[in-house]
């Protein structure tokens, strides 16, 4: 979904309004937050983040399975699959399984360890057991109590922080802050800005581990796109920030399309990004999580094929710290 403007605080109207329904949803997201969660047998690291929106969690999960495999261990994914049909447990493969079996982020988090797709995160959770994991590292489900988790590392986009501190749907916050921080085990703020000031001290007042970390675009992918002017597209939660990328690393992007979180793109959308590009010589370009939502799609075969994703990787700049903190909770 697009974040509306008045999330971010420019319009208190709105969110006032909207008050007494923030309350009711935030008094129940609470209320499930605080229950006991069952024992996977195994340890579990959860990066979630606290409102809704993206804010670069599987690029963190992607990080800390490294970081796992790295010191010998054998991490599995777990994820809810959103937007895929199959409700799981499933153990994905990406060369049979599509985005609208699976999702998109899973069918990027398997290309690097054993993935496993559940919308029952218990059962879930002892299907990648099943796969030989030692480790389970959850993409998103923060807030979901199912499973005991043995370190929540919460991933804040550096720009928008957390809004205007309101619980959905007067803001973006999915839970009232506090019950959140609570259950958290370390803040990642992802990028720079000032949105994420009022975070960062509630944080230091809890004791809470702070780390700061950046997208990197990977080198290669970049220098290919610099040949040409581009036509950029991306259907993630906040597309714009994909479009800054590119022009602060001095892509010339002629033209931006913005498309919903985990848009599922049409024949016809593709067709269009197409003719368009080629009507004016630009090159296509996307996110790595839309373009694994093109493969294996009919009608979006010619995107797929035409469109350069941008991978990135996360750099976090207290690395040695964070390490020592994933590999704690593995332990």
């Amino acid at each position: 979904m697009r974040e509306p403007a008045f999330w971010s605080g420019s319009d208190t109207l709105l969110s006032t309004v909207l008050t007494p329904a923030a309350a009711l949803y935030g008094a129940i997201a609470g209320r499930r937050m605080a229950r006991p969660g069952r024992s996977a047998g195994l340890p579990v690291i959860c990066i979630g983040n606290l409102t809704l929106g993206g804010a670069g969690k599987t690029p963190t999960a992607l990080a800390v399975g490294r970081i796992l495999a790295d010191a010998g261990h054998r991490p599995g994914f777990l994820s809810r699959g959103y937007g895929g049909r199959l409700a799981g447990p499933v153990a994905v493969d990406p060369r049979t399984h599509t985005a609208a079996d699976v999702g998109d982020e899973p069918l990027l988090l398997a290309r690097a360890a054993s993935t496993v797709v559940a919308r029952d995160r218990v059962a879930g959770a002892r299907a990648a057991r099943d796969t030989g994991a030692d480790v389970i590292v959850m993409d998103d489900g923060f807030q979901n109590p199912s499973l005991e988790k043995n370190l929540s590392v919460i991933v804040v986009d550096g720009a928008r922080g957390i809004g205007n501190g309101r619980v959905f749907p007067a803001g973006p916050l999915r839970a009232p802050l506090d019950e959140q921080l609570r259950r958290a085990g370390a803040i990642l703020i992802m990028g720079e800005g000032a949105g994420a000031t009022a975070l960062s001290e509630a944080a230091e007042a809890r004791g809470l581990p702070l780390f700061r970390g950046r997208l990197a675009p990977d080198p290669q992918a970049l220098a290919a796109l610099r040949e040409r002017p581009v036509l950029a597209f991306a259907g993630i939660g906040d597309p714009d920030k994909f479009f800054r990328t590119l022009e602060e690393a001095g892509i010339a992007v002629r033209s931006r399309r913005a498309f919903g979180d985990h848009h599922r793109y049409t024949p016809e959308e593709a067709a269009a990004l197409i003719g368009d590009a080629a009507r004016e010589g630009w090159t296509l370009a996307t996110t790595e999580k839309d373009w694994v939502r093109l493969q294996g799609m009919p009608g979006l075969e010619a995107l797929a094929q035409q469109a350069r994703p941008l991978p990135v990787r996360l750099e976090i700049e207290t690395a040695e710290a964070f390490r020592g903190l994933v590999l704690s909770a593995a332990r």
